[in-house]
C-alpha cells in the first residue's frame, strides 16, 4: 500500500525544526547561568540552604564548652512542643529501678530487694531530673581519679564509716580518694603490684576485669593506668553513693548485686574478677554465686579473693567469727573452685588467686549439674541457677575453649573468635572489618562537629546501641572509656565487644539504666529509636538519656530522618540545644545525625513539689 505523505514537504520543514530546538537550548542555558550567578533570588536562596544543611563540620550555634554558671529555671514562652518541667528537688539522685522505698517491699532473701525493680508505666516520672545547687563539671582525668566536688555528690557518710580504710576523705569543698580500700591499706597500687606478680597484667593478656562489691571502685581506678578496664558494681544500700562516687571519679561502674538474677554480662567475658571483702556468701545456695562468676570468666581467667575467709587465722577475732566456722568456709570455697576446674595459683597474707582451666579437656573433674550452653548469654531477668556453664568444645587439651585472644591492644581490631567461628549470625570477618572502617569514618565526622570529642572533657561515654563495638574502638583513648550497651531486643553482640577488650552491659531501654543521674559526659545512639519504634515511648528513652547525662554533656543520635524528626520535636521541650545535620556522605543519604548539648541548669531550694508530674 503506497504512502500518502508528501516527501518533499517533510524535507522542507526539517531545517526549521532544528533551528527551533537550538534556540530553546540556548535560552535555557542562559537562564540557568543567570540564576546561578545570584540574580535569580529564589534559587540562590535554595543553594545557600542546601550548602548550610550539608555542612556537617561546623555547628556555630552549639556551645560544647562548660560554663559553671548557676542558671535559674526559666520556662520558655509559647513553646513549640511539650515542655518538660523540672522534677522536685528530692529526685535529684533518682535511680528509677533501684529506689529504696520500692526495694523495701521485696524479700531480703538472696538480696532480691537490692536487685532491679522498675516503676510501673503509671509511676514513671515525666519531668527533668535537676542537678543540685552548685553543681560543677567534674575535674578532668586523671585528677578526677583522686578528687570530686562535694556539691556534685553531697554525701559524707562514707568519710565517717570508712575513715580508717582510706576510701574517701572530705577536704574543704572536695572529696579526696587516697586509693585505699578495706583489703589494701597500703593503697590500690601496692595491691595490684602483688596481683601482678602472679597475673600477667602488664603484657596485655588481661584487659577486662570484674569487681564485685566495688565500694568507690579504687581497684578499677588504679587498673586504668595499666590499660585494664574494670566493670565495677555495688548495690545502692546504706553505703551512700558508692557507684555515684566511682562514676564521678571517671571510673566505669553500675548499680548491681549478686542476688537471684544472672549478671547482665555475656559468658566468657572477663579476663579477671575479684572480690575484695565484698561480703558475698560464696558457699551459700550450693555455690551458685561462684558458678555465676565462672560463667562470665574467660577460660584461662583469674579469680581473686581477698578478705573473709582468707587469712582467717589472723582475723577471726576481728571478724567476730570462730576458727572452725571460717576454716569450714574456706574449705568449701576450695572444693567449689576445684569442681569448676579452677586451679589455685597463690595464697599469701590476705590474698588468694585461682586460675580457670583453658578448656574442659584439661580438667578431669566432671559435674552432673550442667547448665544449657545455648542459654549461657540469656541473662536479662533470668534466674541464677546452681549449675556449671559448659565451655565450647575443643580438639585438644591445649586449645583455648571459645578461641584464643590476642593481647591488647592487638585484640581491639583483630577478628574476634565469636565472629571467626561464625557464632554471630550475619557477621563475617569481612563485614566486621568493613564495620570498623565505617565507624572510623563516623567518629572522624563527629570530631569535626565537636572538637571536644577525644579530649578529657568527655570522660564517661555511653554507646546505647553498641553493635560490634565499632564506635568505642574508633574512639579508643586513655582519656575516655565507653559503656557499650547492647539492647536486649538487638542482636546479641556483647560477647564480641568483650573479645575486643571493651566493656559493656545488656539493657532494655524501655526501663531506667542502673546508674545515678549525671554520670555520663557523652551519649551516642545509633539506630536506637528505630529499634525501639513501637516497643515503648520515645519520650521515656529521651528522658532517661537526660537523667544520666551531665549538665552541658553532649548527645549524638544517628538514625532515619523520619525518626529523628520525631525525636527533635520531643527534645525541643527538654532544655537541649539541638541541631540535625546531614550524613557525612551528603543530603541524599536518608540517615541523619542529631547533635545536642544539655543546658546547664540546677535545682533551687525555692522549688516545690508542684513541679512534679
Amino acid at each position: 500500500m503506497g504512502s500518502k505523505t508528501n516527501p518533499s514537504g517533510h524535507r522542507g520543514r526539517r531545517p526549521l525544526s532544528i533551528f527551533v530546538v537550538l534556540a530553546l537550548c540556548c535560552f535555557f542555558y542562559l537562564l540557568g547561568a543567570w540564576q546561578r550567578s545570584g540574580s535569580g533570588k529564589g534559587d540562590y536562596l535554595a543553594l545557600n540552604v542546601n550548602k548550610m544543611m550539608t555542612d556537617c563540620t561546623v555547628l556555630p550555634n552549639l556551645s560544647f564548652e562548660s560554663h559553671h554558671n548557676d542558671v535559674e529555671i526559666v520556662e520558655p514562652s509559647e513553646p513549640k512542643a511539650k515542655v518538660f518541667k523540672p522534677c522536685d528537688v528530692k529526685y535529684r539522685d533518682y535511680t528509677p529501678c533501684q529506689e529504696q522505698d520500692r526495694a523495701m517491699t521485696f524479700p531480703r532473701e538472696n538480696m532480691i530487694y537490692r536487685e532491679r525493680h522498675c516503676p510501673a508505666e503509671n509511676e514513671k516520672l515525666h519531668c527533668l531530673i535537676p542537678a543540685p545547687e552548685g553543681y560543677t563539671t567534674p575535674f578532668p582525668w586523671p585528677k578526677s581519679r583522686d578528687y570530686a566536688y562535694y556539691a556534685n555528690v553531697p554525701y559524707k557518710s562514707l568519710t565517717v564509716e570508712k575513715a580508717v580504710q582510706n576510701w574517701v576523705q572530705f577536704q574543704g569543698n572536695v572529696f579526696k580518694f587516697p586509693g585505699g580500700g578495706t583489703m589494701f591499706p597500703q593503697g590500690a597500687d601496692a595491691y595490684i603490684d602483688e596481683l601482678a606478680s602472679v597475673i600477667p597484667i602488664a603484657d596485655g593478656s588481661v584487659r577486662t576485669a570484674l569487681d564485685t562489691g566495688c565500694g568507690v571502685a579504687s581497684w578499677g581506678a588504679y587498673l586504668l593506668k595499666r590499660n585494664v578496664l574494670a566493670m565495677s558494681f555495688a548495690p545502692k544500700d546504706n553505703h551512700e553513693a558508692q557507684v555515684q562516687f566511682a562514676l564521678e571519679r571517671g571510673v566505669p561502674a553500675v548499680i548491681g548485686v549478686l542476688g537471684s538474677i544472672r549478671l547482665p554480662y555475656p559468658s566468657r567475658a572477663f579476663d579477671m574478677a575479684q572480690c575484695s571483702r565484698c561480703l558475698i556468701p560464696w558457699t551459700s545456695n550450693e555455690g551458685m554465686y561462684l558458678m555465676e562468676v565462672d560463667r562470665v570468666l574467660r577460660p584461662g581467667g583469674y579469680w581473686i579473693l581477698s578478705g573473709p575467709p582468707i587469712n582467717w587465722k589472723t582475723y577471726y577475732q576481728t571478724w567476730k567469727r570462730t576458727k572452725e566456722d571460717l576454716k569450714a568456709e574456706q574449705t568449701k570455697i576450695e572444693e567449689l573452685a576445684e569442681s569448676l576446674c579452677w586451679e589455685k595459683k597463690y595464697e599469701k597474707g590476705d590474698i588468694a588467686i585461682w586460675r580457670k582451666k583453658v578448656n574442659a579437656e584439661s580438667c578431669k573433674r566432671k559435674s552432673s549439674n550442667i547448665c544449657d550452653l545455648a542459654n549461657a548469654d540469656d541473662v536479662w531477668y533470668q534466674k541464677m541457677e546452681a549449675c556449671k556453664t559448659p565451655l565450647p568444645e575443643v580438639t585438644n587439651k591445649n586449645e583455648v575453649a571459645g578461641g584464643e585472644l590476642k593481647k591488647f591492644p592487638a585484640r581491639l581490631f583483630a577478628v574476634p573468635p565469636r565472629i571467626a567461628q561464625g557464632n554471630v549470625p550475619g557477621v563475617t570477618a569481612k563485614s566486621y572489618q568493613e564495620d570498623n572502617k565505617l565507624w572510623k569514618k563516623h567518629v572522624n565526622a563527629y570530631k569535626r562537629m565537636n572538637q571536644l570529642i577525644g579530649t578529657t572533657r568527655y570522660r564517661n561515654v555511653m554507646d546505647m546501641n553498641a553493635g560490634l563495638g565499632g564506635f568505642a574502638a574508633a574512639l579508643d583513648s586513655q582519656k575516655s572509656w565507653v559503656m557499650n550497651v547492647v539492647p536486649t531486643i538487638a542482636d546479641n553482640t556483647l560477647g564480641v565487644v568483650y573479645e575486643r577488650g571493651l566493656i559493656g552491659i545488656y539493657h532494655d531501654w524501655c526501663e531506667g539504666f542502673s546508674t545515678y543521674p549525671r554520670t555520663y559526659d557523652l551519649i551516642h545512639a545509633n539506630g536506637l529509636f528505630s529499634l525501639y519504634r513501637g516497643k515503648c515511648n520515645l519520650e521515656d528513652i529521651l528522658l532517661e538519656m537526660d537523667r544520666i547525662l551531665r549538665p552541658e554533656g553532649a548527645i549524638i543520635i544517628r538514625d532515619e530522618v523520619d525518626v529523628l524528626n520525631k525525636v527533635k520535636k520531643i527534645v525541643g521541650g527538654m532544655r537541649w540545644n539541638a541541631k540535625m545535620v546531614d550524613h557525612e556522605d551528603g543530603p541524599l543519604v536518608p540517615e541523619k545525625i542529631l547533635v545536642a548539648v544539655k543546658e546547664y541548669w540546677v535545682a533551687t531550694t525555692k522549688q516545690n513539689s508542684s513541679n512534679e508530674e
